[in-house]
């Protein structure tokens, strides 16, 4: 599932965790060695450009963090990055270099990537969050299955058993998700593809895609997929 693959949904130029994804060929197969590689990378880093607070959080001085924001490590936020009030990042999360975390959004267990912006009330679990890519206000991941079966990845008839019982989505360079909607468990979007605003997304959206809704999914040059 060539789609899904790293190469085809990630400039790997624009995270400080590039190494993360080394030997990998999906992205989820990242998901549970973030915190540990997070722990690793912070001691590599140059003090003159990140402060350590606390136990194995990493925050670049040019960074800007709101007194009101709550952190936890393992935790790096690079630089230029912005979290705003009230913001939850409960840990194991990476915010890359010019990204905007917003008013009371939650992160757990996540790599965003430089210039994501997930500005407005969003919960972002278990997910990898390409260059650019942009959740609207009150947009979410949902990490597990109301069953809590294991996640599989489907795109039509091919489906990829990814052995994580806890897995948002995967979100490629520059994608843009609308408001209020939600990405079901074992999501993954496409580069440069768009979400309709109060969509529920499960499964694959391809590249350069408009997602109107389950059964219309299009092209950007409005030729049907």
């Amino acid at each position: 599932m060539k789609t899904c693959e790293i190469k085809s949904l990630y400039n790997l130029s624009e995270t400080i965790a590039a190494d993360l994804f080394a030997g990998l060929t999906y992205p989820w197969e990242a998901l549970p060695k973030i915190g540990d590689f997070i722990c690793a990378l912070g001691k590599e880093l140059e003090a003159e450009k990140y402060e350590q607070r606390g136990d194995h959080i990493w925050i670049a001085r040019t960074a800007k963090v709101a007194p009101t924001a709550f952190l936890n490590g393992p935790l790096i936020i690079d630089e230029e990055a912005e979290i705003r009030h009230c913001a939850f990042i409960r840990g194991n999360a990476i915010v890359g270099k010019g990204a905007v975390v917003g008013n009371s959004t939650e992160l757990k267990n996540v790599v965003l990537f430089n210039k994501v912006q997930v500005p407005h009330y969003n919960y972002v679990g278990d997910s990898i969050l390409g260059y650019k890519a942009h959740m609207g206000a009150g947009s979410i991941t949902s990490n597990v299955k109301s069953d809590k079966t294991l996640v599989v990845v489907k795109n039509a008839a091919e489906e990829i058993a990814t052995g994580l019982k806890k897995f948002g989505a995967m979100l490629g360079d520059e994608v843009e998700v609308g408001c209020n909607s939600v990405l079901n468990p074992g999501t993954v979007v496409g580069s440069h593809s768009n979400i309709y605003p109060l969509s529920m997304v499960r499964g694959v959206v391809p590249a350069h895609a408009i997602y109107k809704n389950k059964n219309e999914i299009v092209e950007k040059n409005n030729s049907p997929i």
